[in-house]
């Protein structure tokens, strides 16, 4: 018996829009049991301990929108949910993630239970920010009142003491550099996001795709699409680089490119003391010695150069301030001077301890995590002090001040103070030269100049270097001077001014139809002239190739689409189980749809009822952009109800005509809305007052003249989804003209073929209302004549008994001869179950138990249906594999006649 008064059930990282919030977020089920009956002010001393463990929590402005609300929530009484969402928001603030919004809320009729959602910068610091508020705050519980259990759940590596916290935010903070973007790649997101520009991280590291589809732009740091590969190139070839800047008169210092030591000394003799010697391609300052005057000095220096690339270039120091010029297409929008890395003394502490100081301050971190980078103390900066006769020990006096590298580079522990006022027009003008020189649309000019007000060409001094990745940091946050918004103008060069970001997306939801209507849109929009991908169950496809294959109906295969580069338009199938386990793979979309909600999958993942599942089908509804357009069954009350909280203008779909449809359709349009009916057997297009044809239904091959009803609303959907995008009345009737009830056009979605006198139709009706109107298509199909229907059922193992026994009945209703069968995956039930249990409903509607087989799997169902079919039958194969069933379909077909069944072995083999 668990001793645990709180227990993890569940947690969901939702990337994207979700049931519970428009933000993506990550959600933490808890069970507190008796804990729920204790808020907090029934905990003596609990709010103290926590703010002396998070001072932070002061900010939090809660419910009150103003600093100290938690903590007035927190002294009025609160359950320990919500308390848990704030710390695990201000842990990782305080790690270094800047997240602020979160809720708690209550499960419904659950008692004790809550959803805790926060916000995250990446899912692994998030999920361990989760566990680490959970045990911080277990921790700080009455003794009798502590345990928690389902920690794993959340984040399994996590280890530590709770009550700790410094150990606890120091782990944090490791996850978040591990996992976050530094500060150049922040910016540009960050700028990206506030213009509404759509960002996917493509690696671990910093390579960022912003748009999507084919207007897609792509960032690695500073470091764009547009940036020319032999600019960059240029730009690592220190020496070639300088070459190219002098054929156009900017001025460089002398220097010479060496392999030796006795090479360096020569050039050095030629070129006067004292010289710079750096690496032919380093960064960074890396294995670059300044003020080098002697032979001695130089052997040393030539060798660390050397340790970072084989050649070494040594040119003359030029003499002035260091600075770094930022140009960004033709302009120059920023300018730091660079100072390098350096104490001052106090007459009482040793060099070493004066280090340690400056790397206490909070700006300062590892790397390119923060504004500013710890100084290091290795070889280097021993060698470098001891040329000016210190070392670690040394004690310099009261405001002497030690410089400690040579380079003034942020990565080694430089400041950066901001000059981009002052700039001389001509050294702007030199600096935008030598960018476009070089070819880079953005670049890092080093100019070194006495006085940066002043003409290099008047003062002396000249570029040193030109860099194709320059670091953001110095001119986002210089250490004096005014910050410099550098990311604004660098997307801005990427996204001009009228230039779009994003592709439009089409996403359709809803219980039956989705892949159908999909596939059909997909079709008009590419007789509109679009390079249209999409995702549906039976796979990824661009044009009418299919890039994967299997059900991709969910985020992941969204978002395969929204990267890839020729894609111009995307319609998206959005199933119930990709929104309820990551949410959706877009922020909106330009149209989307929701077709119908009738029962199915009801009892899984916390779906109990229709209710339940119109709030999940309505997150496509309520993520529609502001000038979108929301489409929805007029002939649905579920769907109807779903217009009062949807985005984007509404418009409105029915297979049959307006009269016939609930009342909002008809007021819709006398204030001059948009619907799509069947009205007579034409598809109209209804804008306002009028009305006019669009295509006769018997023109749309896959309502096989109106009888498959099912596909007259499907193809109703489609066409309001077209022209509510725009697209006229006469390219929605190509579209839907060319859409046939083939396995090429609609595998799976009512597959005809024919072969030896008997109809055969492969479709995935797998839910009551899908078999329902199968059956009505069938009863159509039969007419008048003693037809006999043989067909194979079967649904997922994890539906309710109820479900199975009901689609049994329905099925015992249908067939002639009935052949079930199970899936390979059972979804826990033992094998037979799930056929058994659809057995004894086919035997309640009336079915002769003779007439019943019982199958394994598929395949062999399948197999058994063709077997017994004689000519004149009518074949109805309901399959999970489509591709696989379909194979034996045309392996049946190609055999000498229905009695051949060998052919159907090797089909599946």
């Amino acid at each position: 018996m668990s001793s645990a008064q709180l227990r993890v059930l569940e947690r969901s990282v939702y990337n994207g829009p979700n049931l519970y919030s428009r933000r993506p977020m990550i959600r933490i089920r808890v069970d507190l049991g008796i804990l729920d009956d204790d808020p907090s002010d029934r905990l003596p001393g609990f709010d103290n301990a926590l703010q002396s463990l998070l001072p932070g929590l002061v900010d939090h402005g809660c419910s009150y929108g103003a600093p100290g609300g938690f903590l007035r929530r927190l002294a009025d009484g609160t359950r320990l949910g919500h308390i848990i969402e704030h710390v695990a928001i201000e842990l990782q603030t305080s790690a270094g993630a800047a997240v602020t919004r979160g809720k708690t809320r209550r499960v419904r009729g659950k008692p004790g239970q809550y959803d805790i959602l926060y916000c995250y910068a990446d899912a692994p610091s998030g999920l361990a920010a989760g566990r680490a508020a959970i045990e911080l705050v277990n921790a700080l519980l009455p003794t009798a009142m502590q345990g928690a259990e389902g920690l794993d759940r959340i984040a399994p590596e996590l280890d530590g003491r709770a009550t700790d916290t410094d150990t606890r935010v120091s782990a944090l903070r490791a996850i978040v550099r591990k996992n976050g973007l530094g500060p150049s790649t922040a910016a540009l997101v960050a700028e990206a996001r506030r213009r509404h520009i759509p960002v996917l991280r493509l690696d671990k590291a910093s390579l960022i795709q912003l748009g999507t589809g084919h207007r897609q732009r792509r960032i690695r740091a500073s470091v764009t699409g547009a940036t020319s590969l032999i600019g960059a190139e240029l730009a690592a070839n220190k020496q070639a680089a300088k070459e190219m800047l002098t054929s156009i008169g900017i001025p460089v210092p002398r220097g010479e490119l060496v392999r030796t030591v006795s090479d360096a000394e020569r050039a050095a003799a030629k070129l006067g003391w004292p010289v710079v010697v750096k690496p032919l391609d380093g960064n960074q300052g890396r294995g670059v010695t300044t003020s080098v005057a002697d032979d001695g000095t130089l052997c040393d220096a030539f060798e660390r150069a050397q340790a970072i690339a084989p050649r070494v270039i040594v040119e003359q120091q030029l003499v002035g301030a260091d600075h770094r010029i930022l140009v960004v297409g033709t302009a120059v929008v920023a300018v730091a001077e660079r100072v390098a890395a350096h104490v001052a003394g106090d007459g009482r502490n040793s060099i070493a301890d004066l280090i340690e100081a400056v790397n206490n301050d909070p700006r300062r971190g590892v790397g390119h995590e923060a504004v500013l980078t710890r100084i290091r103390i290795d070889a280097a900066l021993e060698a470098f002090l001891a040329e000016a006769n210190f070392t670690l020990a040394s004690v310099p006096k009261a405001g002497e001040i030690v410089t400690l590298r040579g380079a003034a580079n942020l990565s080694t522990g430089g400041s950066a103070i901001d000059r981009t006022d002052v700039i001389h027009p001509e050294n702007a003008a030199i600096a935008i030269d030598a960018a476009a020189a070089l070819g880079l649309d953005v670049a890092g000019i080093d100019m070194i100049v006495p006085d940066i007000a002043q003409s290099v060409r008047a003062s002396g001094g000249g570029i040193v270097e030109v860099n194709a990745a320059p670091g953001l940091r110095m001119h986002l946050a210089p250490s004096e001077g005014t910050p410099r918004d550098v990311a604004r103008p660098i997307i801005a060069s990427l996204f001009p001014k009228g230039q779009k970001s994003r592709i439009p997306i089409f996403a359709v939801t809803g219980t039956n139809g989705k892949t159908t209507t999909v596939r059909m849109l997909a079709r008009i929009l590419e007789h509109h002239g679009l390079t249209t991908g999409f995702t549906c169950t039976s796979g990824v496809y661009v044009g009418e190739t299919r890039s994967a294959g299997g059900d991709a109906s969910g985020p992941k295969s969204a978002r395969m689409l929204l990267r890839h580069p020729r894609v111009e338009a995307a319609v998206l199938e959005t199933a119930r189980g990709g929104m309820l386990r990551e949410g959706l793979a877009f922020d909106a979309c330009d149209v989307g749809a929701v077709l119908n909600v009738t029962p199915d999958h009801l009892g899984l993942k916390g779906i109990e009822t229709l209710a339940d599942l119109a709030r999940v089908k309505a997150i496509v509804a309520r993520n529609v952009k502001k000038s979108g357009a929301c489409v929805l069954n007029a002939a649905d009350p579920l769907t109807v109800r779903m217009a009062r909280r949807a985005r984007g203008r509404i418009v409105w779909f029915t297979g049959g005509a307006v009269a016939d449809a609930l009342a909002p359709i008809q007021a819709h349009l006398d204030s001059g809305g948009l619907a799509v009916s069947g009205e007579r057997g034409t598809l109209m297009l209804h804008r306002g007052s009028e009305s006019m044809p669009i295509i006769p239904i018997a023109n749309i091959p896959v309502t096989l003249n109106g009888a498959a009803r099912f596909n007259v609303e499907n193809a109703a959907a489609a066409a309001a989804m077209a022209a509510a995008y725009g697209i006229a009345p006469g390219m929605i009737a190509s579209g839907l003209a060319s859409f046939r009830p083939s396995f090429e056009d609609s595998p799976g979605r009512l597959s005809l073929a024919e072969a030896h006198g008997v109809r055969i139709v492969v479709d995935y009706a797998h839910n009551r209302a899908a078999l329902t109107a199968l059956a009505e298509l069938l009863g159509s199909m039969r007419g008048d004549s003693n037809v006999r229907v043989i067909g194979m059922i079967g649904i997922p193992g994890d539906r309710r008994d109820c479900d199975l026994v009901d689609i049994g009945a329905l099925s015992g209703a249908m067939f002639d001869v009935l052949m079930l069968r199970e899936n390979v995956d059972l979804r826990g039930r033992p094998p037979g179950e799930a056929n058994a249990l659809m057995r004894k409903g086919a035997l309640a509607a009336g079915l002769d138990a003779a007439a019943i087989g019982m199958h394994d799997g598929e395949y062999d169902a399948a197999s058994a249906c063709l077997a017994a079919a004689r000519p004149g039958d009518i074949v109805v194969l309901t399959p999970t594999d489509v591709d696989g069933i379909w194979r034996i379909v045309e392996a049946w077909a190609a055999g000498t006649g229905p009695e051949d069944a060998r052919l159907l072995e090797a089909a599946h083999g």
